[in-house]
């Protein structure tokens, strides 16, 4: 057999495994369940180039970015999208850690960037705090009122 006919017919073999496997879903399952790997692998790969030195510290940013966004959108799809509504501040926070990052690990250590880190960062919390007392939150701070008022008025003794 001649060197052309085998990879003409290791070529066959590879298309008609991928045709098969596509039609029996495995693409559509790959795609709809880790496509937030598209943002992980080059997210930790910015991070490995920049600490092997082959990066410059800048790239930590949109690094860190993407990383963190990955696991919010894996952690979004273990346990639904309608979490979104709550850690959507961590997208916030993403940013900051890539800019407490970049001012971390520069030799000049500009303060810019970790100023403006401090600042999203408490954006974040911020708005992750409204988040909670928004919600869930009121209940909890109307249980602690009512628990104070009844320890006030059952709790003590009257002095009437």
């Amino acid at each position: 057999m001649s060197k052309n006919q085998y990879t003409v017919g290791l070529l066959f073999l590879i298309a008609g495994a991928v045709i098969l496997l596509g039609k029996l879903g495995l693409f559509a399952f790959i795609g709809t369940n880790f496509w937030p790997l598209f943002l992980l692998i080059p997210g930790i790969l910015l991070h490995v180039l920049f600490f092997g030195r082959l990066l410059p510290p800048f790239v930590l940013i949109p690094g860190a970015i993407l990383t963190i966004n990955a696991f919010i959108f894996f952690f979004c799809m273990a346990l639904g999208w309608g979490k979104m509504h709550y850690v959507w501040p961590f997208i916030i926070l993403s940013v900051a850690a890539g800019l407490y990052e970049y001012h971390l690990f520069d030799t000049y250590r500009p303060k810019f960037p970790l100023t403006l880190a401090i600042v999203l960062a408490l954006a974040a919390v911020a708005f992750f705090i409204i988040m909670l007392v928004w919600g869930w939150g009121l209940y909890v701070i109307a249980v602690f009122l009512i628990a104070v008022g009844a320890w006030l008025v059952v709790g003590r003794k009257a002095r009437w």
